[in-house]
């Protein structure tokens, strides 16, 4: 019976901050609820991006719905539910009480699944799209890393906005979403009568 003590307390503080979300005012229960889809959608747009630029530098003019459906798809589903699983979660469920913790979480997600990780899918769908169509002259065997890493410089380059916008919208986002959960905890139980 004592090993479901523990279950039963976690529940119980789940319920809580559920119930206590739900008294907030609505914009700012979206925010909570909702908040890893920003992330996602950021991340859709830095795939666009990434895709454009490396569309543009191996001379790829066909296929511009089969390499864009991946690049925003893809990114976004990774995204999002890489910063649900990593930060809203752990928030929602007590498990994560450190603003500093959840602000570097927010951050790290952003820039890996949000820049860097649509950045480097870009690599592949692109190379796969300019063999296929013999747009841009691929590198021999040997040859292959160096090739990608001198393609890719102005890539990462002309991203470094994006990734830096999108690595602070999402710590930024983080620590907004502690404060509201912090301002719902304070909020009085709901049928209570504060005197």
């Amino acid at each position: 019976m004592e090993n479901h003590k523990p279950d039963a307390i976690k529940e119980n503080l789940i319920d809580i901050i559920a119930r206590k979300i739900k008294q907030l005012p609505e914009t700012d229960r979206r925010l909570l609820e909702y908040g890893s889809a920003y992330i996602g959608l950021n991340a859709a747009f830095c795939g666009l991006i990434a895709n454009s630029l490396f569309r543009r530098i191996l001379h790829v003019t066909k296929a511009r719905v089969a390499a864009g459906l991946p690049m925003t798809v893809i990114p976004f589903l990774s995204a999002n539910a890489s910063y649900t699983s990593f930060v809203s979660l752990p928030l929602n469920t007590g498990d994560l009480n450190c603003e500093t913790c959840i602000l570097t979480r927010a951050g790290l997600i952003g820039l890996v699944f949000g820049g860097l990780y649509p950045v480097c899918l870009a690599i592949p769908v692109n190379g796969a799209l300019a063999a296929r169509y013999q747009s841009a002259p691929l590198p021999e065997k040997g040859n292959i890393l160096t090739y990608w890493i001198r393609v890719s410089k102005p890539v990462f380059r002309k991203m470094l906005f994006p990734l830096l916008l999108q690595t602070v919208v999402a710590a930024y986002l983080g620590s907004t979403q502690y404060k509201l959960l912090i301002k719902a905890l304070q909020l009085p139980e709901p049928g209570l009568e504060t005197h």
